[in-house]
């Protein structure tokens, strides 16, 4: 007896080793983003400080900055993604049918989604929550619009939630109701609704970018929901959960250890043995998502740490204007707490 439980301890120990000494295997989406040379990232149609092309055709925010690092991390290279803007509608039905490869458009992560669309959130790139926008006046908190019409896109979590908090306070809100973000922000600005709602991120961006008077346009301060915003990928598809999963959370981790895009090379041979780990100095980290040991490194060149996209896009110093708040580090009071890269 005490023979077979040897046996079958070292058949186990065996087994271990065995697998832990095989290459991950590519999985069928990353073989092909890997064969096409190009990652295709699915975004939004145009959200300044998100995801935004420029007259020549350069995409630009928080959520393309993401793309990239992927793209960085898997092809060695940040240019190599192809941008399809998709409305909210759009976006689920272009991951299941797998005419993108990722979707990076502020998404909320709810359990509907997650648990019934065959899909996988990645992970929170930006913590948010529902607001309401309203031309300056006499209104200075949500709760006053009774009765109010209120433009917002279709096929959101926006739209419910509007309809959940009207009946919760019994303001017979009227929602004006329209497919395309651009159609419900246009009749907005032109007095067809008394109030637009959105991610308070989203009426930051609308506001600073459409208003023709951006001061004559107040944001209450009321925030009705939760809508922690992030990638998803198709289920199934485990090694690029993993690479993407892996990507966000080294970006934010890369900004707790002061790693930054003008000094990834030169802290390489820092004393801190977290930051050998995590740029494949001491250790290779790679081979758990099946790519090489500069995986982070390149990523992280390509775009800098989770901070500086911030700042860069959103932050205060852009006509966005958002602080940090809840999307600040955990050691800085905020919500931003990636799991160790070890």
């Amino acid at each position: 007896m005490k023979t077979l439980k040897v046996k079958v301890a070292l058949a186990a120990l065996a087994a271990t080793a065995l697998s832990m000494s095989l290459p991950a295997h590519a999985g069928k989406t990353l073989d092909t983003i890997k064969s096409r040379g190009q990652l295709v990232c699915g975004v939004n149609t145009g959200l300044a400080g998100f995801s935004q092309a420029d007259s020549n055709s350069n995409w630009s925010g928080l959520d393309v900055d993401y793309c990239k690092a992927v793209a960085a991390a898997v092809l060695g290279d940040a240019s190599k993604v192809k941008y399809v803007p998709l409305t909210a509608q759009q976006r689920f039905t272009a991951l299941q049918s797998g005419e993108i490869d990722l979707l990076a458009r502020n998404t909320t992560n709810t359990m509907n989604r997650d648990a019934s669309l065959g899909l996988h959130f990645v992970g929170v790139n930006y913590y948010d929550g529902q607001g309401f926008m309203v031309k300056k006046g006499k209104i200075t908190s949500a709760k006053q619009l009774k009765g109010a019409t209120v433009c917002v896109q279709s096929g959101t979590t926006t739209e419910k939630n509007l309809t959940d908090f009207s009946r919760a306070n019994n303001l017979n809100l009227k929602p004006v109701v329209f497919e395309k973000v651009e159609a419900a922000t246009g009749a907005y600005f032109a007095g067809r609704c008394q109030a637009y709602t959105t991610d308070a991120s989203g009426l930051a961006s609308v506001r600073a970018k459409e208003a023709k008077d951006p001061n004559e346009h107040l944001i209450l301060p009321d925030l009705i929901s939760k809508e922690p915003l992030g990638p998803m990928v198709r289920r199934g598809d485990d090694e690029l959960f993993a690479i993407a999963k892996w990507v966000l959370h080294g970006l934010v981790e890369a900004e707790e250890y002061g790693i930054t895009q003008a000094n990834v090379d030169s802290i390489r041979s820092s004393a801190d043995p977290q930051i050998g780990r995590m740029l494949g100095a001491t250790e290779d980290l790679g081979k758990h998502v099946g790519l090489d040991k500069e995986w982070l490194a390149r990523a992280i060149k390509a775009v800098g740490n989770y901070g500086e996209s911030f700042e860069r896009n959103v932050g205060p110093k852009t006509s966005i204007n958002l602080p940090r708040g809840k999307n600040n580090l955990w050691s800085k009071g905020g919500l931003m707490y990636a799991p160790p890269l070890r």
